[in-house]
């Protein structure tokens, strides 16, 4: 079912409206759809390079918009089904410890997931759940997923065709990279 749902989206890429189903698909993806925007960009960009920026900047729009929706229905279903339920079975105290954890480490959450093949709809929906500052969450969202799709926009505008296997199977690999390599430098710099 996931392959023909990856077809499905593929073929919509030669859509008249494609920006349309692009932004739509980049802001469902955000929440609840399972196959990411780049599947629709990468084919669009490479029949109208001269759109890469255009192409990029509506999915960094509508991938938000979707985290945002996200980031509500974790927010809303928590407070109403998720802690009645964790206080009944004497939990809720450990969630505030987890919710704490979690927003002092949740700009670093949602820029890994917003440029690494980690599900950014997970994040979005945590997010919400644990109230995290939708301030810092917006901006962190605005950051990670620009740099994702803007930098995937650049290499297909520079390199084309040749660098679209590269994109699809290792650009995950190299922004995880990217950002263990980030990781480490702070962690480096703060403790020794």
């Amino acid at each position: 079912m996931l392959q023909r749902l990856y077809q499905w989206t593929m073929s919509l890429a030669d859509h008249p409206r494609a920006l349309w189903v692009l932004a739509i698909v980049a802001f469902v993806e955000s929440s609840v759809f399972p196959i990411p925007p780049d599947v629709l960009m990468i084919p669009m960009i490479l029949a109208r390079p001269s759109r890469a920026w255009l192409i990029a900047l509506v999915a960094t729009v509508s991938s938000v918009l979707g985290g945002m929706l996200g980031y509500t229905i974790g927010y809303f279903f928590y407070e109403s089904i998720g802690q009645p339920i964790l206080t009944a079975l004497g939990k809720a105290d450990s969630m505030v410890e987890f919710n704490d954890r979690f927003n002092g480490v949740g700009f670093w959450a949602v820029l890994i997931a917003g440029v690494t093949p980690f599900p950014y709809k997970v994040i979005t929906i945590m997010s919400g759940w644990t109230a995290m500052p939708l301030t810092t969450f917006v901006v962190t969202s605005v950051i990670a997923r620009a740099l994702r799709f803007f930098v995937v926009a650049g290499l297909l505008r520079a390199f084309g065709e040749p660098v679209r296997t590269f994109i699809e199977k290792r650009l995950g690999l190299v922004f995880t990279l990217f950002v263990v390599i980030l990781i480490g430098g702070f962690y480096v710099v703060r403790f020794l």
